[in-house]
């Protein structure tokens, strides 16, 4: 039995160029060589067994003209060699990984990389809209007359809403997918951002609801991404996509804080939240058209990215309902909350008060505090992008992920402890400032241990658990903020670093006792 067929071919591009078999002039001037193409497909029948054997002929505009012959073989116990197939259908391409390459670098570029990347921005845009308060409340005050209690009310005002929405923001991200998620939050916290001049101008009030509501879109930011990440990124690429999206938010404080006074200084304070808030608009344009929540989703990510991600990613099958008593009753899950509380806690601490440190301690007057406060930020971005590859990199070595994440975290505990105690003895203001910047730079290691965690543990609830460990960090930012300023009313800097560095070693302890890098939740 022998027929015509005519066939398409299995490449995202079918603009394959024809078989250089056929004369040049058949198919005019723009023919070019073509390496060999050619399909098998195998079919089992309820009957009998067909092979269909498709040699290649000539080609043209991604179509395929081909004699096809097949031949029966009766069932028998023992399956002729040249007819063993799979069970379900089986199609091989010759020569599949070179068409591949086919086609410009920005689409062969792995769509699970440009949903990292857009989440880096996101980020980016997060702590830039974020900080910029803190340089602009400056000549905020002084035209509207704020006292310090007023100024400490406005900066407070936004973790109102940032703490109200962490556990929520994961739940509905598990449960509705994190391209929704985190587009509401982008666009919302960037409206408020550019309601931030008219608001002040209303009056008190209407400003501490816009940076409440702001609060509430960067809340949900971080769950929404651990949910994406966790269905788009395979474990061996986690800590150093988890790292490259955190350093967002480094380099965002760093982009703050580096454009806010230039631009107050040439087009007023308003300038600042209505340039940066209109970024938000530009990002979540690109988002609604290449995001999707998971790779089953898009319909533009190749076949063979997409088994590669579904085969090493977490479950697609959407979250119904959240099981909190089996999530609290897990030990792993405490450590998380617990060891997010010690980690924050100095955190917060030495970028909230770090100016002030600089100011009354190395005598730095308030252009220089700002400078070096930015050196932190950048010493986190470049040590959380090397903490990501080093932990990548024993993970495909075969280092199990339970001792990765153990190594990492206990270096973002330990290093930040270490440096701090030595802060004590050191009177040279460049090397204080050294000091500072290592211990916020093996602080960033814990990127690649508490915070690729949640996916570890429970790759489904992604979203809840990072909710319910970071509401434990933002509790920590507050206490620790306020009891900061108790302490150094009745104490030293020296206290307030002891209680930071006893925090890390109960962190350290609890850390390595139970937490683990094997899945507890399906």
């Amino acid at each position: 039995m022998s027929a015509r067929a005519l066939l398409y071919t299995f490449s995202p591009k079918p603009n394959i160029p024809p078989d250089t078999s056929l004369p040049r002039k058949r198919f005019g001037s723009d023919f070019k060589p073509q390496s060999p193409f050619r399909v098998r497909v195998r079919i089992n029948c309820q009957e009998h067994y067909c092979v269909i054997r498709v040699s290649d002929r000539w080609r043209r505009r991604g179509k395929v003209r081909a004699d096809v012959k097949s031949e029966q073989y009766e069932i028998s116990d023992s399956v002729p060699e040249s007819v063993k197939f799979d069970e379900a259908l089986d199609v091989v391409i010759r020569g599949e990984e070179d068409l591949e390459d086919v086609g410009p670098w920005w689409e062969r570029f792995p769509k699970r990389w440009v949903i990292v990347v857009l989440c880096f921005s996101a980020f980016l845009l997060c702590n830039m809209d974020r900080v910029n308060m803190s340089i602009a409340i400056l000549p905020m005050s002084a035209e509207y007359n704020w006292n310090p209690a007023t100024v400490g009310l406005i900066q407070s005002s936004f973790f109102w809403g940032y703490l109200l929405t962490q556990i929520a923001g994961g739940i509905w991200a598990d449960t509705v997918g994190g391209k929704m998620v985190l587009g509401f939050g982008v666009i919302w916290w960037s409206v408020a951002t550019v309601l931030t001049p008219v608001a002040a101008k209303v009056g008190l009030p209407f400003l501490l609801v816009v940076r409440a509501f702001m609060g509430i879109g960067e809340g949900v930011a971080m769950p929404a991404m651990n949910n994406i990440l966790s269905k788009w990124v395979p474990v061996a690429e986690r800590s150093r996509s988890l790292a490259l999206v955190y350093s967002g938010m480094y380099l965002g404080s760093v982009t703050g804080l580096a454009f806010s006074p230039f631009l107050i200084h040439q087009f007023g304070w308003p300038s600042v939240f209505y340039s940066f808030g209109s970024l938000g608009t530009v990002w979540f344009t690109v988002w609604l058209n290449k995001a999707h929540s998971s790779p089953l989703e898009d319909p533009q990510l190749r076949p063979e990215e997409k088994r590669l991600i579904v085969s090493n990613c977490a479950s697609e099958e959407p979250v119904k309902s959240i099981p909190w008593g089996l999530i609290l009753s897990k030990a792993p899950v405490w450590a998380l909350i617990v060891s997010h509380f010690c980690h924050n806690w100095g955190t917060f601490i030495l970028l909230t008060w770090m100016p002030t440190y600089y100011n009354q301690v190395l005598k730095f007057n308030l252009t220089e505090s700002g400078l070096f406060c930015v050196l932190p930020w950048l010493t986190m971005a470049l040590s959380a992008n090397a903490g990501g590859w080093i932990a990548d990199t024993l993970v495909s070595k075969g280092v199990s992920v339970t001792r990765v994440r153990k190594i990492m975290q206990t270096i973002g505990f330990l290093g930040p402890a270490f440096f701090l105690t030595q802060l004590s003895h050191i009177n040279s203001p460049p090397m204080a400032v050294l000091c500072m910047a290592c211990s916020q730079g093996t602080d960033a290691f814990s990127q690649s241990g508490l915070y690729s965690n949640h996916q570890d543990i429970a790759p489904r609830y992604s979203g809840v658990l990072l909710g319910l460990s970071n509401t434990a960090g933002v509790l920590a930012g507050v206490f620790g903020t306020a009891a900061t300023g108790y302490i150094l009313q009745h104490g030293s800097w020296d206290d307030v670093f002891k209680v930071s560095v006893g925090l890390y070693l109960v962190g350290t302890v609890v850390w390595n006792l139970f937490s683990t890098g094997e899945k507890i939740l399906d």
